[in-house]
């Protein structure tokens, strides 16, 4: 149903959550949501360009969230890569159609509906505590980039 950027995208938006404030390297989200480092350089770019990230050179630099991960939803990072497309007319441009939508377009709009209203609902707050046991990219709250082996940036004041 998605892309793989769009998956990409989520993924790293979901580590930058867990370490937020915390600046993270392209390395260490490379590491820890899987995603190989040129394709998530990409991605990165694009979140930025949208204003969902920000990215400082240097020491003490990185890419971090601009809102809260409480403040952050779903549908606004996968609307960043690829919006979730609604059907407003006929696709196929069909004039006895016009504004109403045949039975399977109308279904088709219905079920994209579902999507973005879920995913506009969802923040990565709601990604973050969710209390199912099972923690979103790795084993535990903020350990998958050390336990690769990737140390995180060093925090200057």
């Amino acid at each position: 149903m998605f892309s793989q950027t769009v998956e990409y995208a989520l993924r790293a938006v979901v580590c930058l959550a867990d370490r937020a404030p915390s600046a993270c390297t392209t390395d260490e989200i490379s590491v820890a949501t899987k995603v190989p480092k040129p394709y998530l350089s990409k991605v990165l770019q694009t979140l930025v360009r949208h204003k969902i990230a920000r990215s400082q050179r240097g020491i003490g630099g990185g890419i971090t969230l601009i809102k809260t991960p409480d403040q952050l939803t779903l549908f606004e990072i996968v609307n960043a890569i690829e919006p979730i497309a609604r059907i407003e007319t006929c696709p196929l441009g069909l004039k006895s159609h016009g504004k109403q939508l045949c039975p399977l377009h109308k279904r088709l709009d219905e079920a994209a509906a579902v999507v973005q209203k879920s995913f506009e609902e969802t923040t990565l707050s709601d990604l973050l505590s969710a209390p199912k046991g099972v923690y979103p990219l790795c084993e535990s709250p903020k350990s998958a980039v050390i336990a690769e082996g990737v140390q995180p940036a060093k925090k200057t004041d």
